[in-house]
């Protein structure tokens, strides 16, 4: 569980593409041990398990599944891509809860300024997942905790402040990437428990 709070980026150095999963190393100043084998990392909000740790490098196994979800499909040498570490008990939640489990892709359609804040507007690639969009819930762009500040006919938009584009990958987006989504997990559960 993680809570969206993006302190630290990492850099990706290796992929090795096999025919359903890819493994990736992650060079990070995230300081880890072996004894963090097995743990789990929000990288650009999905949860990995640390499978190795070579001095600044961690490794990563991602699965079809990962891949048929997420933009990690789409991965490149020298990315920058989001990083946190799972929450511990005690730990203040300022974003929202997210399991680092991936529901789909949308596409940046545009991107507007006022000031120095960001304006983003994305379109979720599939339709089927927008009943759970909802203006001002929480929502996870790269395993940022964001808010929904409007919902249109077929997109949405998010308002990132200057601070989370210092400290994220956000700011290096442009139109037509692809970002990974996690949506609201009370969202999707309320619309469960009440169809």
């Amino acid at each position: 569980m993680f809570n969206g709070i993006i302190f630290n980026t990492g850099k990706v150095k290796n992929i090795k593409k096999h025919k359903n999963s890819i493994y990736v190393g992650v060079q990070t100043k995230i300081s880890f041990k072996n004894k963090d084998l097995g743990t789990s990392i929000c990288c650009d909000g999905v949860c990995l398990t640390v499978e190795k740790v070579n001095k600044n490098m961690l490794f990563f196994y991602v699965s079809n599944e990962t891949l048929k979800r997420s933009n990690f499909k789409n991965l490149k040498l020298n990315q920058k891509i989001n990083l946190e570490k799972s929450l511990s008990y005690g730990k203040n939640i300022s974003g929202h809860f997210i399991q680092g489990h991936v529901d789909t892709v949308a596409k940046i359609k545009k991107i507007s300024f006022i000031d120095k804040t960001w304006v983003i507007n994305l379109k979720i690639l599939d339709n089927k997942l927008n009943k759970y969009l909802i203006e001002k819930a929480s929502i996870s762009i790269n395993g940022v905790s964001l808010t929904i500040s409007k919902i249109n006919q077929n997109s949405f938009e998010i308002t990132v402040i200057p601070h989370t584009l210092k400290l994220t990958n956000l700011k290096n987006l442009k139109v037509n990437d692809l970002v990974n989504v996690e949506l609201d997990i009370f969202s999707k559960y309320m619309y469960k428990y009440n169809s």
